[in-house]
C-alpha cells in the first residue's frame, strides 16, 4: 500500500436558523459522494480562516460570508477513497445574504478541470449526521458558547 499523504483542509459549518448548508454533486448518485459542507484545501501562504471564506464562496456561488469562530480541528484517514490523512481546520460561518431554500451552483476549479455540479440547500441542524467522510465531527460545537 502506498504511503499516505498528509494535507491540510478547512471545513465551513454555515448555520442560519438552526439549519445547516450543505451540498450534493448534481451528477453523482448520494450513494458514491453523500451530503458534503464547503470545505476544501488550504493554498500554500493561505491562512485557515481565509481558506474557509474561499471555499465557500467558491461551492456555494454566494459571496457574503463571515467567520463567527473556529470551532476546532481534526484528523481524518479518508483511505481508501485516497491514501490521505485530512488535518481539518473546522469553521463556524454566516451568511449575509439572502439565500434559497435550494439553488444550483458549481466549482470552477481555477480553470484547471471542467466545473462541478452542484446542489446546495439547507437541512436541519440536528441532522447533520448524514454528513459523509467524518465531516460531521465536530457539529456539537455549535451548541457549546
Amino acid at each position: 500500500m502506498p504511503d499516505k499523504i498528509h494535507t491540510s483542509k478547512v471545513l465551513c459549518y454555515i448555520v442560519r436558523d438552526n439549519q445547516l448548508l450543505v451540498f450534493r454533486h448534481a451528477d453523482y448518485d448520494l450513494e458514491h459522494v453523500g451530503v458534503q459542507i464547503p470545505g476544501g484545501s488550504i493554498r500554500p501562504g493561505e491562512s485557515p480562516e481565509d481558506a474557509a471564506l474561499r471555499e465557500a464562496c467558491e461551492e456555494t456561488g454566494l459571496s457574503q460570508f463571515s467567520v463567527v469562530r473556529k470551532l476546532g480541528e481534526t484528523t481524518y484517514d479518508i483511505s481508501p477513497y485516497r491514501h490521505e490523512i485530512q488535518h481539518r481546520h473546522v469553521f463556524q460561518l454566516q451568511v449575509h445574504e439572502p439565500t434559497e431554500r435550494r439553488w444550483p451552483s458549481q466549482e470552477l476549479h481555477d480553470g484547471q478541470q471542467p466545473p462541478t455540479r452542484l446542489e446546495c440547500f439547507w437541512i436541519p441542524l440536528q441532522d447533520a449526521h448524514v454528513l459523509q467522510a467524518g465531516q460531521g465531527a465536530l457539529i456539537g460545537s455549535i451548541f457549546e458558547e
